[in-house]
């Protein structure tokens, strides 16, 4: 499965040095400047890493990492990237929910190899599993199950349902969703609404409990009530 990471990195040598490197190791890698730029990425997209400077403007490092556990409930895993290297510092990192601490400057090979490690504990050597209910989709294999039924849903549609699903309960605002989807542009004010009436169709039409809803005004759900 081809694996997205976000980079957030002001310098944009090291930015652009990185997400190059990257690219060419087979990863799908996204970037921001700036701190808010990346929560805003980070918390409406399903990564499955998090590469993140700790001096950003906006917001730095551990703000926009505890704000992402704390606020957006995402387990993404994060490697903090820093010239400082003060015990202080790193444990600051660690209690703000980084997974691990590069210091600068750091060779790119050894930024891959602790990016296949944190991955590998992340996983725990299992699957990287959401569950809502009886609604299931495992990330690795792309297989949607509702009520030991496997359902057939196109890659739009999986997108839709890993954010929904990753911030279930909570409320995710249909700009969040149209983002996600197309970015600043979305094709017309009705796409969304399509998708989400497909996806309905697919994962509560045959089933007696809905556990998609819209909440008028603001966006969609995915939960049990």
């Amino acid at each position: 499965m081809n694996l997205r990471l976000l980079v957030v990195e002001d310098n944009r040598d090291i930015l652009a040095n990185v997400a190059d490197y990257l690219a060419l190791k087979g990863y799908t890698v996204d970037c921001a400047q700036d701190g808010l730029t990346g929560l805003h990425l980070a918390a409406s997209n399903p990564y499955d890493l998090i590469i993140l400077d700790l001096m950003l403007p906006g917001i730095d490092g551990y703000t926009l990492c505890q704000r992402l556990r704390e606020s957006e409930r995402r387990e993404t895993p994060v490697i903090m990237l820093t010239a400082r290297d003060t015990l202080d510092d790193r444990l600051q990192g660690f209690r703000a929910g980084t997974d691990d601490y590069l210091t600068k400057p750091f060779a790119l090979p050894e930024l891959a190899a602790r990016i296949e490690a944190v991955l590998r504990r992340s996983r725990g050597g299992g699957r990287r599993l959401l569950k809502v209910a009886d609604l299931s989709y495992d990330l690795d294999t792309l297989e949607v199950m509702r009520g030991g039924q496997a359902l057939r849903i196109g890659p739009t549609g999986l997108k839709l349902l890993a954010i929904l699903m990753q911030k279930s309960p909570a409320i995710v605002p249909r700009e969040t969703l149209e983002s996600a989807l197309w970015g600043d542009i979305p094709p017309d004010s009705d796409s969304l609404r399509s998708h989400i009436h497909g996806l309905r169709q697919l994962i509560d039409k045959p089933f007696p409990q809905p556990l998609l809803h819209t909440v008028h005004g603001i966006g969609y759900r995915l939960a049990e009530a």
